[in-house]
């Protein structure tokens, strides 16, 4: 299945005192990553819904190598993992690729739950957004905790 591909600009402040970039600041990456995902492919294949509420329930980073700090960009790679009934789980890989040589930086998940915010409570998983979170489906993609390859 293929990935939705994010290319997100690194910034100087994301940099520590050792010149990698921050652990703190893949959070944002994932993030630009995700809304990139949900708020631009979702709505242009129906499932509208998926950027009326979705929440956070849980993020897990495994890191790979360290992020030196350059001008330009890092590659973010997100698919879907797990569909549920009331959740679903995005993997993501941060990284470069050059001439085919891809270094992975980081290896993450997060569960997100779609949610009613005019009742202010989780919802289920529509059909129209499993179809539509179906497209990028991996269920075997590498995920944090698995020994990377």
């Amino acid at each position: 299945m293929p990935r939705h591909v994010t290319h997100v600009p690194l910034r100087w402040a994301d940099m520590d005192a050792l010149g990698h970039v921050n652990n703190v600041v893949y959070l944002r990456y994932l993030q630009e990553a995700r809304v990139d995902m949900l708020f631009v492919h979702a709505p242009l294949h129906g499932a509208e819904e998926l950027i009326e509420g979705v929440v956070v329930a849980r993020h897990e980073i495994g890191y790979r190598a360290p992020l030196h700090f350059r001008a330009g960009s890092v590659r973010v790679e997100t698919w879907v993992s797990t569909i549920g009934t009331a959740s679903f789980t995005l993997g993501y890989e941060v990284l470069d690729v050059d001439d085919d040589v891809r270094t992975v930086y980081a290896v993450a998940s997060s569960v997100l739950v779609p949610y009613d915010l005019e009742d202010a409570r989780p919802r289920r998983v529509s059909d129209r957004e499993r179809r539509v979170l179906a497209e990028f489906l991996e269920a075997d993609g590498p995920m944090p905790g698995r020994t990377a390859v």
